[in-house]
């Protein structure tokens, strides 16, 4: 491989979160350039953040000597996909490890980005001060620096699994009733944060037993004219008998501007998004909210924690799976979960979330699970009727400038099924496996937290593998999973529906 390398950085749309993350990615870019020359290659810097699409294709389309990309923070994997699709020189992506500015999320974001449009490409990720200092890393980017590409051990993946009649017989019932009658997904917009790997559209959907109506997230809006006061008087006084905590009017939380009546207009979005999907008779929904909306309506996390949790204003008893940032790739496994919940007798609801770090406890790698609010309350409280364990912030003042709350919470320990859908090759794979909640001591938990984002829910999972096999395998920043063993239908399910499957975990 040539000895010249260009090292550009993948930025957010966003121009702020850009300029905050800065120092870090100065920092990690310095790290590589040391490393770089420890190995005897000579590195160049591209430019500035790539934070549009057309920086991605003026600034990295022409370049044909290796690249790599320096992830600390989220980004947006489009507008690295624009500059480097239909080109071969090899690619690497490079994250740090860290809570406060999670690289590894905008990392996995882009690797499944560029798989689903076939560009070949390696990773890489410490959490090391000294990045050359770091044996496994130092020897992870030298065989990138002679091949062009990084081998990852693959003895934690498999194809199949075994599975018992009982979960078959489920799995095939769950399937008829789809074949019958598709299953129909409301998309408000289509994803946000530029995740090309989570927006398969009709052509693809079809084939797997769902299909899409697309809804311009205008509607909301429009449609929220309708809702009457009446109305939201009657959710409010709803959430609030049972048990929600609300944090209005806190200075210690970004000000103190988050107030009763930005939670009335969460509660009209959430009547409104309800109305829709009633009118169109969706099964589950995508809402991308930071794309269009966001400098329009207070966050959507609320409404769509309310949408995914059982206890709910004018709710039947079910949930509506809800995919934050209209991620396809949450929704599917999110609803077929949800199915072969109810069709086992164990609770409907499932979460969908970020692997936004990990860190070690007794022993194990243990996930922290913190998307910006839209899960469930069942997590909370394992109760289906309550709202208890779910607190309301305001949500961060630093992307959402218009107050808001989310709908937060800490997870009660369990086992959990999990999944994940991507795109390879032109056909979509589903990722599986088993784990369980973790229930980390206070000391921990708070740290780790407020290492993030304090404001948002919080899952601690075990994912049936250690940090290494997802970092360098998994398709995905996001992840759905419930709580109860529904592994072997999940794989049964999956399979008679037509996707490849991959399992995480010996057989799990």
């Amino acid at each position: 491989m040539r000895r010249k390398v260009a090292i550009y950085w993948p930025g957010e749309y966003v121009s702020a979160p850009n300029e905050l993350a800065r120092p870090q990615v100065e920092e990690s870019t310095r790290q590589m350039e040391k490393a770089l020359k420890t190995l005897g290659m000579n590195p160049y810097r591209v430019g500035d953040f790539i934070d549009r699409p057309h920086k991605g294709i003026e600034m990295l389309g022409n370049i044909d000597d290796p690249m790599i990309g320096i992830h600390c923070h989220w980004v947006w994997g489009s507008h690295v996909v624009d500059g480097v699709v239909g080109k071969d020189n090899p690619l690497l992506l490079a994250s740090n490890f860290n809570r406060k500015w999670p690289g590894l999320v905008g990392m996995l974001n882009t690797c499944a980005c560029l798989e689903s449009v076939d560009r070949p490409y390696s990773r890489i990720w410490t959490d090391a001060a000294d990045w050359s200092e770091n044996d496994e890393f130092m020897a992870r980017l030298e065989e990138w620096a002679t091949t062009g590409r990084i081998h990852y051990p693959e003895d934690d993946l498999s194809f199949s699994a075994p599975i018992s009649p009982a979960a078959h017989e489920i799995a095939l019932k769950t399937a008829e009733d789809i074949r019958r009658r598709r299953i129909m997904m409301m998309m408000l917009g289509d994803t946000s944060q530029g995740m090309v790997n989570s927006y398969f559209g009709t052509r693809l959907l079809t084939k797997y037993g769902f299909t899409e109506n697309k809804v311009d997230q205008a509607w909301v809006i429009e449609w929220g004219k309708n809702v009457s006061e009446a109305r939201i008087d009657a959710a409010l006084q709803f959430v609030k008998e049972k048990g929600v905590t609300f944090h209005w009017e806190e200075e210690e939380l970004d000000g103190g501007d988050f107030r009763e009546e930005h939670t009335r207009e969460q509660l009209r979005d959430y009547l409104a998004v309800l109305d829709m999907a009633n009118e169109f008779k969706a099964d589950c929904m995508g809402w991308q909210f930071q794309i269009g909306l966001l400098g329009l309506r207070p966050a959507s996390d609320f409404a769509e924690g309310l949408l995914n949790s059982q206890c709910r204003p004018e709710g039947n008893g079910d949930t509506i799976v809800c995919a934050t940032e209209a991620d396809q790739g949450n929704a599917m496994p999110a609803e077929l979960l949800k199915r072969l919940l109810k069709g086992k007798g164990l609770n409907q609801s499932v979460f969908m979330h970020d692997t936004r770090w990990a860190g070690e406890h007794d022993g194990r790698t243990v996930w922290m699970l913190c998307n910006s609010g839209n899960g469930g309350a069942y997590a909370y409280n394992h109760n289906p009727d309550s709202l208890e364990g779910v607190h309301s912030y305001r949500q961060v003042r630093r992307k959402f400038k218009i107050p808001g709350g989310t709908f937060a919470g800490y997870a009660l320990p369990g086992e959990i099924t999990w999944a994940r859908t991507f795109l390879k090759n032109g056909e979509l794979w589903m990722d599986i496996g088993r784990g369980e909640v973790v229930d980390i001591p206070e000391g921990k938990r708070q740290e780790w937290w407020n290492g993030a984002t304090p404001q948002w829910p919080l899952i601690t999972a075990y994912l049936g593998v250690e940090r290494d096999t997802i970092m360098a395998h998994y398709m995905s920043n996001h992840i759905a999973l419930c709580y109860g063993d529904v592994f072997e239908e999940m794989v049964a399910l999956s399979q008679e529906l037509g996707f490849k499957v991959r399992i995480f975990g010996q057989n799990a």
